[in-house]
């Protein structure tokens, strides 16, 4: 019989990860453990830590030897710092609203960690997501599709993966129903991490005044205060910097008397200017996609009626996507308006449980819009 394919496993000490790693050693494949260091954060606590501290790397190390692989611990902080840090900084200049886990995925998780997979003869890699991957004998294209789990999907921040990524990867998870049974599934195995919470924040971010406070610690030259203005110029006061401000916030504005609740509805990047509305204000139909990535086709020749997901947490809404002069970039048109359509935020088109494809919010196509 012959002897099933190595799997170097990104394990970042987290259940998820450390469930994948077990599961594909019980299918009888050989398996290597790999922690990615890509960010040193100041807490060391095996119980709280991130995804990238030194906690991370003990938890995965313990977890490693249960299960009888080697584990190693490779150094990606120049990597991350140069790609999803760098990006990260720069969309907040820009005043629009990154997502890291999304340039992650793209640059490390699925590009330079694979490369090192490479290095060390393994023909598949493997994470904790749950997504699940498909090939289509048709098209003759690798599908990305979401998870049996739809409270654990994570196929929204997967959509940069390419074809050739996609033929090398494995979600061991992604047929789970459930993450009740990924825990399940770890304390039955013995593994440490089996009740370890998972981490919420931003992982390398450990400044006391989050994002906000990462910013003015490495680009406070960025941060000008400027004026707020309603939707008909009336200024209203003053911001402190627009990268601490995002579409659809309400709290922090620095603005009373006013009858009806006021959110962020734009943010004017060349005069400095945060631009605040009514609810209602907040809805829009029409917006631009930049940066798209294809998966379940080779390009878009027309328009095309998907699915469309502008959050991490939200459900889908009917769309129509549709080609522009660029590859690259089209235009998304929803059957009814949403709310808070944010640029810099990823856009991902479904069609059932297919991954279409996905981009970059860009901006929109109606600076205002109304509900219903």
């Amino acid at each position: 019989m012959s002897e099933k394919p190595l799997v170097a496993v990104a394990m970042s000490g987290g259940v998820d990860s450390s469930v994948a790693a077990a599961l594909l050693v019980q299918q009888g494949y050989r398996v290597v453990g790999i922690t990615l260091q890509i960010w040193q954060e100041s807490q060391t606590d095996p119980r709280h830590a991130g995804c990238c501290s030194l906690g991370a790397v003990v938890d995965a190390r313990r977890v490693a030897r249960i299960l009888g692989i080697p584990h190693y611990v490779l150094n990606f902080r120049e990597k991350f710092a140069q790609t999803v840090i760098a990006d990260f900084i720069t969309e907040y200049r820009r005043g629009r609203t990154p997502n890291p886990c999304v340039q992650c995925n793209r640059y490390v998780k699925f590009d330079a960690f694979l490369q090192k997979a490479d290095e060390v003869g393994a023909q598949f890699i493997a994470t904790g997501h749950y997504a699940r991957i498909q090939y289509d004998e048709k098209s003759g294209r690798w599908l990305l599709l979401k998870a049996v789990s739809r409270e654990k999907d994570q196929s929204y921040v997967l959509f940069p993966m390419t074809q050739a990524q996609l033929s090398r990867t494995l979600f061991p998870l992604g047929d789970l129903p459930s993450k009740t049974e990924t825990r399940t599934l770890a304390k039955q195995l013995g593994l440490p991490v089996a009740d370890k919470p998972d981490s919420q924040e931003i992982c390398f971010v450990a400044e006391a005044g989050g994002y906000r406070q990462f910013l003015l610690n490495r680009v406070p030259d960025s941060v000008r205060p400027g004026e707020i203005r309603d939707v008909h110029g009336n200024v209203l006061g003053r911001h402190p910097g627009i990268a601490f401000f995002t579409i659809g916030q309400r709290r922090g504005l620095g603005i009373s008397g006013h009858k009806e609740p006021l959110y962020v509805v734009d943010i004017d990047v060349e005069n400095n200017v945060v631009i605040v509305g009514t609810e209602e204000h907040l809805y829009c139909r029409r917006f631009l996609v930049e940066d798209v990535n294809w998966i379940a086709v080779d390009r878009l020749a027309k328009p095309l009626a998907v699915e469309a997901r502008i959050r991490y947490n939200m459900p889908e809404a009917p769309a129509t996507i549709l080609p522009t002069e660029s590859a690259t970039c089209v235009e998304v048109e929803f059957a009814q308006p949403q709310r808070a359509i944010t640029p810099g935020q990823a856009a991902v088109f479904y069609r059932g449980d297919v991954v279409v494809g996905g981009g970059t919010i860009s901006r929109r196509l109606e600076v205002t819009g109304w509900k219903g």
